[in-house]
Order: structure tokens, then sequence, then C-alpha cells
């Protein structure tokens, strides 16, 4: 008898055995402060890039390289999530899904036809929503960080409207590659000479033949890395002030660099140009009246009530004036009726700016979710080409920010990195 039980618990140790052989459990890879990494995760980064790169014919380096750039990127998700939860950003669901529907419609296509495209690509839906909200959350985290750090003096407004103008609102554009050898906080001489010489190498290699998209892949410390190092096109107003000036005048396929800033040593390629475009200049008039949802008012709730009220305004039996006064919780357009008077539609949320561009003046948008809340909003009228002073300084204004919004955005991701425990497993 004493056999037959060592017999059993031999047998069922071996079936355990080899059953824990064949079943490999997630691992934790990355510790980023008070979050992890897990390996899953990495995996899944590394198979998207290839996947994308396969789509673009286009070259990777191997997998250790993309392994490593991979980590790179994720912390800096990681910590940018971990300050989302300390300071209570969020992205509901209806917010997420209404989010999708306009990249869909982007797109001319249909949440359904969207979510087939992307099971051919072997992403599921679930995964594409997380990444989604992850991306609206990180928006939103980088834009309360980094605006409290810009500065803009009237002299660099007044600049840039006399360029402006000499210039006709006509501005060339250039579809830039970027590769940046990264330096830390504060380096030391020497790690400033070590960065040169890297930098130099890479000229090298870009010189003698080597493609772009698979250098900056692997030696690139810029927040576009993973997609070849591609900034896509900019004005030249909009990109930072370091590479206006090495791109002006420059033609297609040029070579530049490397150029010193805080961040490290920065390499770009004129990848394209085209033709002088005119800038035009559209301004909105518009009201609205903004509900948010709370523990006590649901989501369904507000919308309805905001529902309610467009049925009311537009059978004549209540005013929108007085119904933002009463109920709108924006407090600065409620105390004017709503009324958030001519402004750039750019300026606005991208679900209020869709809202606007689908409206005829006069017309009442149903009711639409934004970051904000729920909004009821009325196009009162539309115009364009004003060329008033005070409209060249507002739009000097905006590609200033623009600019050095992304510079800033940079050194507050490079700060950030820097002060964070990491540990790779």
């Amino acid at each position: 008898m004493k056999f037959i039980i060592r017999a059993m618990c031999l047998s069922a140790l071996l079936t355990v055995s080899a059953w824990a052989q064949q079943v490999s459990l997630d691992r934790v890879a990355v510790i980023v402060d008070q979050g992890v990494i897990l390996e899953s995760e990495i995996e899944a980064l590394v198979d998207d890039v290839k996947r994308n790169a396969q789509n673009e014919e286009q070259k990777l380096p191997s997998d250790r390289v993309l392994r490593t750039q991979a980590i790179e990127r994720l912390i800096l998700q990681n910590l940018q999530m971990q300050m989302a939860d300390r300071m209570g950003i969020q992205v509901s669901d209806p917010q997420l899904e209404q989010t999708i529907g306009n990249i869909a419609q982007n797109q001319n296509i249909s949440i359904t036809a969207l979510r087939e495209e992307l099971k051919k690509e072997g992403i599921s839906y679930d995964d594409y929503r997380e990444d989604v909200r992850q991306e609206l959350i990180t928006g939103e985290v980088r834009r309360a960080n980094v605006r409290r750090r810009i500065y803009i003096t009237p002299q660099e407004v007044n600049s840039l409207v006399k360029l402006m103008d000499e210039q006709g609102a006509e501005q060339a554009e250039y579809n830039l590659g970027h590769i940046l050898i990264g330096l830390p906080s504060g380096p030391s001489e020497e790690q400033v000479e070590e960065a040169r010489s890297r930098a130099e190498k890479v000229i090298e290699l870009l010189n003698n033949g080597s493609d772009f998209n698979r250098i900056a892949i692997t030696s690139s410390s810029g927040s576009e890395a993973l997609e070849g190092g591609n900034m896509g096109w900019l004005n030249i107003n909009s990109m930072p002030t370091l590479f206006a000036e090495a791109v002006q005048g420059k033609e297609k396929g040029t070579l530049i660099g490397p150029i010193r800033s805080g961040a490290g040593f920065h390499i770009l390629k004129i990848k394209d140009t085209r033709g002088i475009e005119k800038v035009t200049i559209e301004e909105v008039k518009s009201r609205h009246i903004l509900i948010k949802p709370s523990i006590i008012l649901s989501e369904e709730k507000a919308k309805a009530k905001l529902e309610k009220f467009r049925q009311q305004v537009i059978d004549g039996d209540a005013d929108f004036a007085k119904l933002a006064k009463e109920n709108s919780d924006d407090p600065g357009s409620a105390l004017k009726g709503g009324e958030l008077g001519w402004a750039d539609p750019n300026n606005y949320v991208p679900a209020f700016k869709k809202a606007l561009s689908n409206l005829e003046p006069g017309e009442y948008s149903q009711p639409i979710r934004s970051t904000h809340g729920w909004h009821l909003i009325q196009l009162e009228d539309r115009r364009f080409d004003d060329a008033t002073e005070k409209r060249k300084e507002d739009k000097a204004y905006q590609l200033i920010f623009n600019r050095k919004f992304k510079e800033e955005t940079e050194t507050w991701l490079r700060e950030m990195r820097d002060a964070a425990y990491i540990e790779v497993l």
C-alpha cells in the first residue's frame, strides 16, 4: 500500500513539473519608481515596431537594440502614467469611445471597419482602446507639466510677426528626420566628448550610405526614435529654433549636424520639402453650455440634460444664454451666456473643434463629450483671412508656443527619467 501511495505521489509531481516547464509565466522586466514594466509589454512593443517596419518595407537593427529602445519608451510612458495617477487624471469610457470614433471618421471608415483592420494586423481592439486611453492621459500630463515651463517675451512675438510680414505669411515646410545622441542632465566633459564622438560616427555612417531610419532606431535618444526619427512635416516657425536656423535654404536630401543643445547632439536629414504655402486664417464665434458628470450626475443624465436644452432652444421654449448662465459648469463663459467669442478653432480640444467644423452658422450641435465634460455648442459665425495685427500676434504666439512646447517636453522627460529609480532586472 505504501509503495502504491509513493508511486501516485511521484506521478503527480512529474505531471506538475512537466506542466510548469510548458507554461511560461509573465515576469517583471524593469522596476520604474513605484511601477513595473512586464516582459510581455516589451515584447508587444517590439512586435508592433516590427509589424510597422514590415508594412513600410523598412530595415530594422537587431532585436537587442530594438529591445533597448522599447524599454526606454516604456519607462517614459510608465513614469507619465504614475504622474497621472498622482494628479488624478483619468479618461472615461465614453470619452475614449468618442475619440476612437473621431479617429475612424478621420480615416473615412466605420468603427466596425476599424476593428476589422486591427484584426488583420493582429491587434486586439481592447489593447488598441487602452493604447488610445494611455495616449490621451500622457498627453494631458505633458500639457499640465510642460505648459508652466514656457515663457514667451513680447520681443519674441514681435520678431516673428515682422518675419511673417516679410515673408507675406507664406512659409516653406520641411519633412525632417531626427537623430539625438542624448546627454544626461549636467553632463561631465567626458560625457560630452563621448556623445560628440558618437554623433560624428553616426554622420560618417550616414554619409557612407547607411539607412537613416535604421540608424535612428539604433542610436537615437529622441522621442521619435522608434518611428525611424521621423518628425513629419514642419513649418519653419513651428520647429525648434536650432533646427530652423540649420535647415533654412537647404535642399532635399541634405544631412545636417551634429548640432549641440542642452539635450545632446542633433543630426537632421531633410527628407523632402514642399512649396510655399499661404497661411489661411480662420476664426469661429461660438457659445456653449458645459455639463460635467459627477458621482451624483451620471454620463447618461448629463447628456440627456443637454439634449433637453437643445430641443427647448430649437422650439423657442428657452433662451440659450439664460440656460448657460443657470446651468453651465464653465464659469468663464457662463457669466456671458456661454459666449466664447472669436477664436481659432485649433485652440479648442479635438472633440469641440470637430463639432464646430460640422456646423453651419446658427446651428446647434448634438451633445458632444470632451475631456472637460458634455457640451451643447452653437456656431454663431465663421470668418476667414482676418489679418488684424492682434490676429498676427496670436498666430505668432501660438507658433512660438508650439516650438517651445516640443523643446521643453524633451527636457522635462529627460529630467523626469534622470530623477527616477530605474532597475532593469
